[in-house]
């Protein structure tokens, strides 16, 4: 059986075959592209329109190979979205989660809805960029969007809309709007009524492995493929992510990284009190009803910007050349919070890690060696921080971590992050998103019997990398430094 996965990250999708064949998963690329942002004036677009030929040209490619897929599938980044108009159609471009209309709007959102309140009903950490900031934002700036908008479709939503003609909202990435209340199961319309936002806009729900339509009978023509079923998964890709954590054990952390690290836990039920507040965490929607309790890290965007400001300069490096003259470098000549406010727009991040330096009183890093450097150790020392705090909030002890995702391609990345937390490192597989993407339509059509028997099988199939800690003691050194440096600044 053939199935496809789209797993879109925000700098690049692909599209991957699978098949499963004798319990062991075999994966083909068929199609990667770029996903480039666009700066139109003074705001920040994802370029959807693209995505979606993209999309349509993952399935030319199939079928040039003869292939007819019994199934689709598409998992994208959280929080963005898509405004539908009465007679159907997209209402502008979807704004980037980075763009510069939410400075500010957290604390306008908790003028009329108090903080604690907003966790309390949602269980989700406030970063500034979510989706409920955005959509007052849109509302404060009396948008024309917000004025024609008949229906609210997240960016998978939104790509699946246009293949089906089907408008739902798949579970885990509406719990990450913050304005999902997990405790009555539905979004929160007292929430939105008072925020002003039509709860009218939003439709039903859906769990993981639904199948929600089949491929539109003018694209099956266009395209000259059979109307493909098409599913929803763990759209969030950090839900497909986790689905396929090769765990053998039923309490576990994992780390996905990639542009992002998104580090936690599989719970239950989500985990909403004062300590999970005041931490920051968030408690995400996963596979089968679970909850991934977890907590956002800037991840790699930081050495990704780095790069681009480099180029623009006339120095290209590619990233193992960058990761080279990282471990050439002097360790531990300075530490940075990956997750400082600082860090989080587009833009010149060699010149903000060097005024981070000045600010926190260390050494000025000039080097791009010494640069990569210090945000891989720092990303490094960031997960054993969160890691702890996982730990505390859960109730569970983790003997080691898993790490999925294209972040894994970095070896020394993994094995600074061992070397961080002072325990094993597991590392794999690294398409993760996709993975668990092709996982859960299986799961859905009835070839595993649960998640866990899926896992086994991706842990049969696919190779896994272990990391040893070293250097315990000049890792707990600099661990204390990280701490005063992060903990002094707030």
């Amino acid at each position: 059986m053939s199935i496809l996965a789209y797993d879109l990250g925000a700098s690049s999708g692909r599209a991957l075959l699978g098949r499963l064949t004798d319990r062991r998963i075999e994966v083909e690329e068929l199609h990667r592209f770029s996903n480039d942002p666009v700066q139109v004036g003074n705001h920040l677009y994802w370029d959807i329109l693209r995505l979606y030929y993209e999309i349509k040209q993952g399935l030319t490619k199939a079928k040039q190979q003869g292939i007819s897929p019994n199934s689709l599938a598409i998992d994208t980044w959280a929080v963005d979205f898509g405004l539908i108009g009465k007679n159907g159609e997209l209402l502008g471009n979807p704004y980037h989660y980075r763009d510069r209309q939410t400075d500010g709007m957290m604390e306008r959102v908790f003028s009329e809805i108090p903080q604690f309140e907003l966790f309390q009903r949602t269980g989700i950490q406030f970063l500034p960029f979510n989706t409920i900031f955005q959509l007052y934002a849109l509302k404060l700036s009396d948008s024309t969007l917000i004025r024609e908008a008949d229906r609210f479709l997240m960016i998978p939503d939104l790509l699946r809309y246009f293949l089906t003609g089907e408008k739902v909202t798949e579970f885990s990435n509406a719990t990450t709007t913050q304005m999902y209340n997990p405790l009555k199961g539905q979004w929160d319309d007292e929430l939105l009524q008072r925020l002003g936002i039509p709860s009218t806009w939003f439709g039903t729900i859906v769990q993981s492995g639904t199948q929600v339509g089949k491929l539109r009978s003018a694209i099956s023509v266009e395209l000259g493929v059979g109307e493909i079923p098409v599913f929803a998964v763990a759209e969030h890709d950090t839900g497909s992510a986790v689905a396929a954590v090769p765990a053998m054990d039923r309490s576990f952390a994992y780390l996905s990284c990639g542009t992002w690290s998104l580090m936690g836990t599989e719970v239950s039920q989500p985990v909403i009190n004062d300590l999970t507040l005041g931490f920051n965490f968030t408690n995400e929607g996963g596979v089968g009803g679970t909850y991934r309790l977890l907590k956002n890290i800037m991840g790699l965007w930081i050495l990704q910007e780095s790069r681009r400001e480099w180029e623009k300069s006339g120095i290209s490096y590619t990233f193992p050349e960058l990761v080279k003259l990282a471990e050439q470098a002097p360790p531990f000549t300075a530490l940075i919070d990956p997750d400082d406010a600082i860090f989080l727009h587009p833009g010149d991040m060699p010149s903000r890690i060097q005024q981070y330096c000045r600010q926190t009183g260390q050494q000025v890093l000039g080097e791009p060696g010494s640069i990569v450097r210090c945000i891989m150790e720092s990303l490094a020392l960031k997960y054993r921080y969160v890691l702890e705090l996982t730990e505390r909030l859960s109730g569970h002890h983790f003997n080691g971590l898993h790490m999925v995702g294209g972040g894994i391609y970095n070896t020394l990345l993994c094995q600074w992050t061992a070397n961080a937390i002072g325990k094993p490192v597991w590392a794999g597989p690294a398409e993760g998103s996709a993975i668990g993407n092709l996982a859960i339509q299986w799961l859905a059509q009835g070839e595993f019997s649960d998640i866990w028997e899926a896992r086994q099988v991706i842990r049969d199939s696919f190779p896994v990398a272990a990391y040893e800690p070293e250097h315990g003691e000049e890792w707990e050194h600099a661990y204390g430094r990280f701490l005063q440096i992060i903990l002094g600044r707030k």
